[in-house]
């Protein structure tokens, strides 16, 4: 029986899939717009309130995992809808759910192209929640990255040292850009002066 993603550990997911970061391709902006427009198209605006591109491929100045990462704003009341999830299956999207922790809230998390027999996809990373979840503030990172080419050279000289530490473990990769984000984040809404 073939293997599909709920198959994988941990273990596998370091190895099939490890940390590799390049220079920003501006087809990327394209192909979001692109991915965009089908889950539009399939879903409808009554569900998807609003779709954004976030992370380091949505930051032309840095270097990238070549991945499209997509956050969906959906009403509370459809964040497990059954009959949601299984059109976005239809798009080719395996579901996750992330669990509740600290501050953040329980919500959905889909992936495609991930190929565990080798072949080279687009990966798209959906992050789909309501407004309120605190996931939203990967928005506010997104723009002041944008805006501040200093603090997004910081991001990218810390993504290259994790990438290099931890090229096969995604869980400590990711781990390791947390407090530069909520640092960033404090920034942002001023609790902290600028460096």
């Amino acid at each position: 029986m073939k293997k599909t993603l709920y198959d994988l550990t941990k273990e596998d997911w370091n190895t099939l899939f490890p940390i590799e970061l390049v220079d920003h391709n501006p087809e990327w902006k394209n192909i979001y717009e692109s991915e965009k427009k089908r889950i539009i198209e399939k879903i409808g605006n009554e569900t998807i309130l609003r779709i954004e591109h976030f992370g380091s491929s949505s930051i032309p100045s840095i270097k990238s995992k070549p991945y499209i990462d997509l956050m969906i704003e959906i009403p509370k009341e459809t964040l497990f809808d059954e009959n949601l999830i299984a059109n976005f299956t239809e798009l080719g999207y395996s579901h996750f759910v992330v669990p509740a922790r600290e501050d953040i809230e329980a919500y959905s998390t889909f992936g495609k192209g991930y190929n565990i027999d080798g072949k080279k996809e687009q990966i798209f990373h959906i992050h789909m929640c309501p407004k309120d979840n605190v996931m939203w503030k990967q928005i506010d990172f997104r723009n002041f990255l944008n805006s501040n080419s200093e603090r997004a050279k910081q991001y990218e000289n810390l993504k290259l040292e994790l990438a290099t530490k931890f090229k096969n473990d995604r869980g400590s990769y990711v781990l390791g850009k947390t407090d530069f984000v909520n640092e960033t984040l404090e920034i942002i809404s001023g609790k902290t002066s600028a460096q």
